[in-house]
């Protein structure tokens, strides 16, 4: 390339008598190199995160005790309801009872009959304590 080309002037015949340009900044000088690790703020801080879930927490047990009282209410009244009805099941279930005892003994009647000396629903244990019978395991044969 001639110098022409290079430095549009002409008459120099070698590089050596080029006129040095050396690079130098820009006037006012180069921006500021950003190299601190900067991490943009993009939600809220931790302060405000603890406090929305300590209020989400505490609205939750809130909720958890209104609803034990609600379930213990409502325990409550099933208790009372069965304690109303308690005489009338007791006395459905002593008809019954009766009604399957009676079957009981004429079942040990027809059966025992040959055997003699056997007295139709007297017990075999030799005891004054009355003790209640089982009468679902017992006369469940009989229904």
């Amino acid at each position: 390339m001639t110098e022409l080309l290079i430095r549009r002037r002409k008459g120099m015949t070698s590089v050596k008598e080029m006129p040095v340009l050396q690079d130098g900044p820009p006037p006012g000088g180069f921006p500021a190199v950003r190299y601190a690790r900067r991490i943009p703020n993009s939600g809220p801080g931790g302060v405000a995160i603890f406090l929305v879930a300590s209020a989400v927490v505490s609205y939750g047990l809130y909720q958890v005790g209104q609803g034990n009282g609600k379930r213990r209410a409502y325990k409550q009244e099933k208790f009372e309801a069965r304690k109303a009805i308690l005489p009338f099941i007791q006395a459905e279930e002593d008809a019954r009872f009766v009604r399957e005892k009676q079957k009981y003994l004429e079942e040990e009647a027809r059966i025992m009959a040959n055997v003699p000396g056997w007295k139709v629903g007297e017990s075999v244990y030799h005891t004054k304590k009355w003790r209640p019978p089982a009468a679902r395991r017992i006369y469940a044969d009989y229904q």
